[in-house]
């Protein structure tokens, strides 16, 4: 499946024992001699009462992680498409919370992220005092960026032109800086009006993708915290368009896209 290109593999694990090694992880993610995706998704047996599913995130890497927007909506519809749920809206469990997805008309998939988090330790950083915009010295230049955690550790940093932006060069070191114990996702924001911007990131353990869901989220979020942005804010990422929503502080930030499967298959793992 994929969500504006940011693709997965998704397994049923409620009907078939799915253990998994990290290296059978990065075998099947290697395109040449596996499958190939971005993130493999897990869909599990619910922990909590009140949800419907557990959602588990695996990066092409193999460290498991606990949040991903595009995932999300793609989870949405396998479980509607595999006939393991048959309502509109669904509660998933998820290592940084619950999730609540919504199927909409167009293949088009409506996710309350939750609630951003901005306290340092939440995201988690090394810095002790909370700041709209943080420094960083990388190679001698002072780069400035926001940040914020949407179950996951992102830096968000605004360039004049997302084309020039060194997306893998300078989100390869700030992806994993001393400033970052769990590593974070890097987003490169261009500011086009107050309602659009556009945007690519470098995720921890999966390098630049064609989308990040959570990054997009991200991005809108330090966007309205630096003034820079609405409260409702078309993103462009390389993969196609996303509907970011978000009133402030306190409330959950939500996100409208498209989930498309590609193909169902069978793989044998050693």
């Amino acid at each position: 499946m994929h969500g504006l290109g940011n693709d997965f593999v998704v397994i049923d694990a409620i009907n078939q024992t799915v253990n998994l090694s990290p290296e059978q992880i990065r075998f099947m993610a290697n395109r040449h001699f596996g499958v190939g995706f971005d993130q493999l998704l897990l869909v599990e047996k619910p922990v909590s009462s009140d949800a419907d599913f557990k959602y588990r995130i695996f990066n092409a890497d193999g460290t498991e992680v606990a949040q991903c927007g595009n995932g999300a909506r793609c989870f949405a519809r396998f479980v509607h498409e595999k006939n393991l749920f048959n309502g509109d809206e669904i509660k998933v469990d998820t290592d940084s919370g619950q999730l609540i997805l919504k199927l909409m008309a167009n293949d088009q998939v409506l996710v309350n992220m939750g609630i951003p988090k901005h306290a340092p330790f939440e995201i988690p950083m090394t810095t002790t005092q909370e700041s709209q915009i943080y420094a960083v010295d990388i190679n001698g230049t002072s780069t400035q960026f926001g940040a914020v955690s949407l179950g996951n550790p992102h830096a968000v940093i605004q360039v004049s032109n997302i084309a020039e932006a060194p997306v893998a060069e300078l989100g390869r070191i700030l992806e994993s800086h001393p400033l970052f114990p769990e590593r974070a996702n890097i987003g490169f924001m261009q500011v086009i009006n107050h309602n659009h911007i556009k945007l690519r990131v470098y995720e921890r353990g999966a390098a630049e993708t064609l989308a990040c869901g959570s990054g997009a989220c991200a991005a809108v979020a330090v966007g309205i915290e630096q003034n820079l942005l609405d409260n409702e804010v078309t993103v462009d990422l390389p993969g196609g368009q996303l509907k970011i929503s978000w009133a402030g502080r306190g409330e959950p930030v939500f996100m409208t896209g498209p989930a498309t499967t590609v193909f169902d298959g069978k793989i044998s793992l050693c």
